[in-house]
Formats: C-alpha cells, structure tokens, sequence
C-alpha cells in the first residue's frame, strides 16, 4: 500500500539504496511499514494539523496528526507533557505543505582542528532551557546507506591564492586612524578558513609587534565584537571556552552542554576536554559533576568520556534487542530504568541509533523520541532526545534551534553566534537546505529580519547569502 505524500514528490532516490542483500529490509520506494493496524482503520494519512506539533493541548487526536504522508505509529494516548521553553500554543509541526525530511544525508563525522589560544570573551549567554523535541516528533524516513551520507559540507571554505601577510595588513589598515573599516574586515574574516585565520594572527604579531584580537577588541562592540572573535578562535578552543562559560558562576547554562556534548565526535570531545585542561586549568568532568546532578550528570559525564562506537556499519538484530531493552526500561514497565537509556544511547553510533529508532517503532508502535519524553523530564529529556535527533537528521537539529534563537521577541544571539561558527566549515550548507524545508523561509532572510548593521553583513557572509 503506498501512503501520499511519501517520498516527497520530485525527491531523487539516494544512489545504493537499499543496499546490496539487504533489500527485503528497505521498504520500496513510495512505501512504509506501518505497525500492524496502522494506520486506524478509516484513518489513512494523517493530514498535517494547523496547530502544530505539539500544541498547547497535548497531541492532536487521529486525524490531525502532523505528518506529511502519514507516519508510522499512532498518537500517543495520555496526552503529552509540556516542552520547556515552548511558548505555549507553538508546537513543532509540520512545515506548511508537509515538506518534511525525507532521506535527507547526514555529515560525516569530522574534526576539529588548531591549536589553543588565550582569548577571553566578553558577556555570557542568556539563561532559558532550550526547545528539545524534533519537528513533527518522529522520524519520516527509511535508514540510509552509509555511502549517501557523505555529502556534508560548510559554507566557507579555505581561500585559494591565501597570503597570511597580505590580510594582516588588510585588517591594520582598516583598524588604523579614525573609525574602523568594518566592510574590510567582513570581506577577509567571512571568506577565510579558521586555519587561515590562525595565520592571519600570526602574521599581524610577526609584522606589527601587537596582538590582532586585542586590537580587534579595542575597535569593535556588542554582538559584532562576539562574533570575531568567536571566527578567530580554533574550534577546539571555541567549544572548550563555551563550555566554561556555561558552567562558571551562578547558575548553569544546561542547554550549551548539551548542544556541544551530545552532537561533537569522539576525537572532537577528546580534545576539548584537552583544551579545557590546558586552557583553564580545570577538569571538565569535575566541573560537570559539581555543577549537574543525578540522571543528567551523568548523561553529561557519559558524553564527556568520547567513547560512543564509531563503526558506521549497522547491526540489524542489536538494533532489535536494544529496542525491546528500551521498550522494556521504559513503556513496557512501571517506572523507568534510566541506566539502560543512558547506556544505549551514549554507547551505540549514530546509524546504529537510527536504525534503534526505526526497530523501536515497530516495538512499540509509538516514536521513541515520544517515549522518552514521556518517561523522561527536564535537562535529561533534552539531551537524551539530542543524540537521537543528531542519529535521525543532525542538520534538522541544528536548524531547529537557530529557528529558535530567532522566534519571538528578541534574538539569542549567542545560540546564533555559537551554531553559524561552529558549524560553517562542516555541515552549514545541509543546515541551511534543513531550514528552508522546516520553516518555509530561508535562514538568510531571518537573519536578516532579527539583525542589523555590520553584525548582519557579516553573519550572512559567512550564511552565504
């Protein structure tokens, strides 16, 4: 039976899909195995729901359900409990049209490079939990091959006739005399490689005797000044420094460790916590410990280790047996055993993840990132559903919180900073392309609504717009 709206139409078929011996697994195209007794009878498709996902009054009933074409499981029965940080009534719909997600290829893994560097950053980041459930709630797509995932990539790129010597004297001259050049100093920061920019600051001392970043400081303010330094800073350094950020003072920003913890590969959380040590003086996992407790520390202390498995190679019948697990820890009891979650989802791959997600469904017939929000609260319930949605669509996920710094009154500029940054060099193209099927708008055009000035030319520089 072939469900509407399934695959989107027009969408090209990934090259080795299903792959080789495995076809009796992969659904055919235009097809999904639903659940036994899936959908309801008179049911069909569930036609996307005007109030969104979920809204102020829990999930829609059958016949509202927010998925284009249809999406396997039913809506879960009790209700849903209230997502922190969700204004009330704005949910996670489908985007208008029922783009959805379909097939999209997830980044390979990839490195952070450079060396340490000391450079303070003014201001910290505004408090607030993060909004942590995936749009529409569940994933709407077959496991991909791993050969289709190989298509990550930023939207800058190292420069090509690139001399360190010539852009130091390019940012001097526009820091010299009266007022600042700011347009010259865009045009060289956005179109230059972090490891090129590290050149560019040696140069400048080499040459001038003075430290750039200073210089730069003394010049710039605000959002503008953050975002500089942030681009001058290697990325090892950068999510070392943010983590510290978050966790010095009163108060935790939980949603920062979370977001730089639970998405960063094993040899990038390896360094880190190298960098965190050497720069600071400090033990991440310490700090993690006297500023987190119970089932949250120790998520967080799991992902600090960087020892998830890394095989790309799926294993079908353990994607099974870990699904009856979490069936079994959660759903299928009174209670819940947080242990076997936290062991299972910060142990296995993120394709072994998938395809968990994709056996626990027909375990369960419910969506597993819809079981742990029913099992689950709070901090613990964001991170647990951030390594599931970096399984499921790791661009969708980081798309979606820069939709949210933006929404609404006022804008989370460090949320913006720290993503655009963080993610120019390694999968902001796909993130981009994630946010115009989300949102029906570009991430361009909302940045340019949400900033202004020489933050703006500089934040879609690097966007690419």
């Amino acid at each position: 039976m072939s469900y509407p709206g399934y695959p989107p139409t027009g969408y090209p078929p990934f090259p080795g899909y299903p792959p080789a011996g495995q076809e009796s697994s992969f659904p055919p195209p235009g097809q999904y195995p639903y659940p036994s007794g899936f959908p309801p009878v008179g049911g069909g498709a569930y036609p996307p729901a005007p109030s969104g996902y979920p809204g102020a009054g829990g999930y829609p009933a059958p016949g509202g359900y927010p998925a284009p074409g249809g999406y396997p499981g039913a809506p879960p029965a009790g209700g849903a409990p209230s997502y922190p940080g969700v204004p009330p009534g704005q949910g996670f719909g489908a985007p208008p049209g029922g783009a959805g997600f379909s097939g999209y290829p997830q980044p390979p893994s990839q490195s952070y490079g450079g060396g340490p560097a000391q450079i303070p950053l003014p201001g910290g980041f505004p408090g607030g939990q993060m909004p942590s459930q995936y749009p529409g709630g569940q994933a709407p797509y077959p496991s991909q091959p791993a050969a289709v995932t190989q298509g990550a990539q930023g939207t800058i790129r190292p420069a090509a006739n690139f001399d360190a010597m010539r852009d130091a004297e390019i940012l001097r001259k526009a820091m010299k005399g009266f007022g600042t050049d700011e347009q010259a100093i865009v045009d060289v920061v956005a179109s230059r490689s972090n490891d090129q920019r590290q050149k560019i600051k040696a140069a400048f001392k080499t040459m001038y005797g003075k430290d750039l970043i200073k210089d730069l400081k003394s010049e710039l303010s605000g959002n503008m000044e953050e975002l500089i330094l942030a681009l001058f800073m290697p990325p090892t350094y950068y999510d070392a420094w943010n983590l510290r950020n978050a966790m010095k003072g009163a108060g935790t920003q939980e949603r920062v460790l979370i977001e730089i913890l639970c998405t960063r590969t094993n040899q990038e959380i390896r360094e880190i916590v190298r960098c965190y040590q050497s720069e600071f003086g400090r033990d991440l996992e310490k700090d993690i410990r006297s500023d987190t407790s119970g089932h949250f520390e120790r998520l967080l202390v799991s992902m600090c280790q960087g020892n998830r498995d890394e095989n790309q190679n799926v294993n079908h019948q353990l994607a099974q047996e870990d699904a009856q697990r979490l069936y079994q820890a959660g759903e299928g009891r009174l209670g819940t055993d947080e242990s076997c979650f936290n062991m299972i989802l910060a142990t296995r791959s993120f394709p072994q993840l998938k395809a968990t997600v994709e056996a626990y469904s027909r375990v369960a017939n419910r969506d597993l990132l819809s079981s742990v929000a029913r099992e689950f609260s709070g901090h613990v319930e964001s991170g647990l559903k951030t390594i599931l949605q970096c399984a499921l669509n790791r661009p969708a996920f980081f798309a979606e919180r820069l939709y949210y710094s933006m929404k609404g009154a006022g804008t989370d500029d460090s949320t913006l900073v720290r993503i655009v940054v963080t993610r120019s060099e390694i999968d902001l193209v796909q993130i981009k392309q994630m946010f115009s099927q989300m949102y029906q708008k570009t991430l361009g055009t909302m940045i340019a609504s949400d900033t202004s000035g020489d933050y703006r030319k500089l934040l879609l520089a690097i966007v690419g717009q």
